[in-house]
């Protein structure tokens, strides 16, 4: 199996005012345009294994957020790109994330751990769920699900929890994200990144840098940008 690359190779290059460039042998295959003044470009990189994809997520200020999926969902590796912080999936995971269960069966459990810069511990148990709903928003057809997660540290105290609603593509083999709320024990907030727009290459906005949707009303939601919890669902 091919090594993969490090998140860090895949900085952005230079480009063109209002628009982000990737580095040679990787390519997006679509731009999401968000609810929440976000957007999620979905990438490929041919020295990554098969079934590997990248999410690089940007906000009105810069990028904010890169990870990496494997075929199943698997949050490989995260970059929290605010606070410099990288997520690295621990082998021998006692439930991993299987995106074929939860097509095959409707819902899927999982319990992994992650290790933080090469630190701290967190552990991850939940389950995502379909709702038997399919939804088409500007054009792409997409099942609906429901999730629950609750992270722990190391020794098994609770972190944060999220419950939420997000969507699946079969074609893509990917989560999108929807609606969710995040519980750290010391507040609550809510976040909406339901997508509005799928932008395709050869479109006007493919590989935008601008933010369109609900710019003006992310500051009500200012923790969920940079709380724990905020980048790790979506399957990265």
């Amino acid at each position: 199996m091919r090594a993969l690359i490090p998140l860090l190779a895949l900085m952005p290059l230079p480009a063109a005012a209002q628009t982000f460039a990737l580095p040679q042998g990787c390519a997006a295959y679509v731009t999401i345009q968000k609810r929440n003044c976000t957007i999620s470009h979905l990438v490929r990189c041919d020295a990554d294994p098969e079934g590997f994809q990248r999410r690089i997520d940007v906000d009105a200020g810069g990028m904010t957020y890169m990870g990496v999926l494997d075929a199943e969902t698997q949050w490989i590796e995260s970059w929290s790109v605010l606070i410099d912080s990288t997520d690295l999936l621990l082998a021998g995971g006692t439930d991993p994330a299987s995106l074929t269960t939860l097509l095959a069966t409707g819902v899927d459990t999982f319990d992994f751990e992650t290790q933080t810069n090469g630190g701290p511990i967190t552990r991850y148990q939940g389950q995502d769920r379909l709702t038997g709903e399919q939804v088409v928003i500007d054009g792409i057809t997409l099942d609906v699900t429901t999730f629950q997660v609750q992270a722990t540290d190391d020794v098994g105290n609770p972190l944060w929890s999220t419950t939420g609603s997000e969507f699946v593509s079969r074609d893509w083999r990917t989560f999108v994200s929807g609606t969710r709320t995040t519980d750290n024990g010391a507040e609550v907030w809510s976040d909406d990144g339901t997508p509005v727009e799928f932008i395709f290459p050869g479109e006007d906005g493919f590989l935008t840098s601008t933010p369109r949707h609900g710019c003006g009303e992310m500051l009500s939601s200012l923790g969920a940008a940079t709380g724990p919890g905020a980048d790790l669902h979506e399957r990265f």
